[in-house]
């Protein structure tokens, strides 16, 4: 599928300026040899698009105006100026290659690259014409079966989309009973929960400028957080990962219709370092106060150290250290930002404290909103409404949010469904060791396997549980 999120036309120039090293005439070669492969992906692409249209499926108004937007960003009018060319030139250049690299790079653009993305521009644009604006699968034949389908591969659970929003509703309305109590210790009573969220992301004292330099400040501080909460880690954990991990953000040719923040692994052997991103495509989205939760989930503890681990295990095949479960995944970075809280992450930091239990609240309305749109057909608009007046969300990121789960059903439950199995294991596991509880241990049991469905979790925990009563 070509999306905001998706298609060969944004991932393909991502991994080639990230991911494939420039450091021999080898390499060099090797980027040229999958720049000359890039067309026919993209064309591939415009295929797909044109046989999904065929069958009556293609994307709404909305996605695809943000799809032509970064199509738009990528397919600038000269090769000069195209990320694939300079790339390759730049860190040419840097070792001392050819300059002949960066030409064939850029009649590899002009000549073939950039025509296939005129190509598939122009099919986006005729789409575009006749696209209308609802969002839910419920408007396709069988969309409904599709939805519960998704949910389950994405959760890994047996919930009706009617039990996920009343798991949601309810999760919000215990949550956000907590914010309301930080928020009164910090003289904010006015108003309802999502009022004075607002108030607190319009402090200027939160926000830093959208401006490159404030960016800059804005990374920089993520890095700060980041290497702080390596430090608390030996609290709970008998190992960390041995990769290097840091903050970046999100390179501004696709920041449009990025997710607000995600996590990339690193390199199998370490020559890559896991990297967490920021889109500060308006730098007011992330005030101060909401970053540091945001770290944990995506970094360390959560994203980074899970996945870390997992590639570091030499117990796990290949497949097992890099296969994806999002409820297993989403549902312990969501686990490490309790967590995080708990080994005093926040103990100097109680507005941070409140960027946690907002972002707490945010995985519920997840829950409520994914169901919200397609289970019970809720335009784009309602469901950024939810964000905006319940949880007190800026705008903007909220309908990066939505539009996002309008492209991938189902999987923005996984956070709070994974989350709250976790913390329903561990529960369990504390009431039937009483003493013989060590937290370290039961994360090592966690972690131990890599990634699996909830259910495997529940099975592996259970004979752990009896086990450590055993011993």
């Amino acid at each position: 599928m070509v999306s905001q999120l998706t298609g060969a036309y944004q991932q393909v120039p991502d991994f080639l300026d990230t991911k494939h090293t420039i450091a021999t005439a080898e390499d060099a070669e090797a980027y040229l040899s999958r720049l000359a492969a890039f067309a026919k992906q993209i064309d591939d692409n415009t295929d797909r698009m044109r046989h999904d249209a065929g069958l009556g499926v293609t994307p709404p108004d909305f996605v695809l105006d943000l799809t032509l937007t970064q199509l738009g960003k990528t397919r600038t009018p000269t090769a000069a100026e195209n990320l694939l060319v300079t790339s390759l030139a730049k860190r040419a250049a840097a070792k001392g290659l050819a300059s002949s690299y960066a030409a064939q790079a850029a009649r590899l653009y002009d000549e073939r690259i950039g025509p296939a993305l005129d190509r598939q521009i122009a099919y986006a644009k005729a789409l575009r014409a006749h696209a209308g604006h609802d969002a839910s699968l419920a408007r396709f034949k069988d969309g409904e079966a599709f939805y519960r389908a998704a949910l389950h591969g994405t959760t890994t659970t047996a919930y009706s989309p009617e039990e996920v929003h009343k798991i949601g509703l309810d999760q919000a309305k215990e949550i956000g009973a907590r914010l309301d109590g930080l928020l009164r210790a910090q003289g904010m009573t006015k108003g309802t929960i999502g009022e004075r969220m607002a108030a607190l992301y319009r402090d200027p004292a939160q926000i830093y400028p959208n401006t490159d330099e404030g960016k800059v400040r804005q990374i920089a501080y993520c890095n700060e957080r980041l290497a702080q909460i390596r430090t608390l880690l030996p609290k709970a954990f008998s190992r960390v990962p041995t990769y290097q991990f840091e903050v970046r953000r999100v390179p501004p040719q696709t920041e449009a219709g990025a997710a607000s923040a995600f996590s990339q692994a690193p390199a199998l052997d370490g020559s890559r370092p896991g990297i967490v991103y920021f889109n500060l495509h308006d730098a007011a989205e992330w005030p101060r106060f909401c970053l540091a939760t945001t770290i944990f989930h995506e970094g360390l503890p959560g994203h980074q150290l899970e996945g870390g681990l997992a590639l570091s295990n030499p117990n796990l095949s290949l497949l097992r250290k890099t296969i994806s479960f999002p409820a297993y995944g989403e549902g312990w970075a969501l686990y490490a930002e309790q967590l995080s809280d708990e080994i005093g992450a926040y103990d100097e930091d109680p507005l941070g404290r409140l960027g946690y239990l907002k972002f707490q609240l945010f995985r519920a309305n997840r829950c409520v909103v994914d169901t919200g749109i397609h289970h019970f057909r809720w335009t784009r608009e309602q469901a950024i409404q939810r964000f905006v007046e319940n949880e007190g969300e800026a705008p903007g990121f909220a309908a990066r949010e939505v539009e996002r789960y309008c492209v991938s059903p189902g999987q923005a439950c996984s956070y709070k469904l994974g989350h709250t199995e976790i913390v329903a294991i561990r529960t369990r596991a504390q009431a039937a060791l009483g003493p013989k509880f060590q937290i370290k241990d039961f994360h090592d049991m966690v972690l131990g396997n890599g990634r699996v469905p909830l259910e495997v979790l529940r099975r592996v925990s259970d004979a752990w549980i009896a086990g450590r009563r055993a011993a």
